[in-house]
């Protein structure tokens, strides 16, 4: 596997860019609780997603970006499917209600 690869070299910051597209579902749920072992290890894991039920189930914060900007930093307790596609549009919280 290419990430026990990565692994070896002991990084500070892991990031991983799609991590779970294409496999399947034992699979990914494997590859999300490695993530989450290392997260709490104190390893830092930038994880770039499409799939928005996996960043809310995994991420401690979600940043968000809209045309190439960052436009939100939203904690895990303010982190619904709302106030993120909210910000990834370009639209305020009062706009999306």
């Amino acid at each position: 596997m290419v990430l026990a690869k990565w692994l070896s070299t002991e990084p500070s910051v892991l990031i991983v860019d799609e991590p779970t597209r294409g496999i399947d579902v034992g699979t990914k749920a494997e590859v999300h609780r490695l993530l989450s072992e290392l997260a709490g290890q104190g390893l830092a894991v930038l994880m770039i997603s499409s799939d928005l039920p996996e960043v809310l189930g995994m991420a401690d914060r979600v940043l968000v970006m809209h045309e190439g900007r960052l436009t939100a930093e939203i904690p895990r307790g303010e982190a619904t499917e709302e106030s993120v596609m909210a910000a990834a549009t370009g639209r305020t919280r009062q706009e999306a209600a």
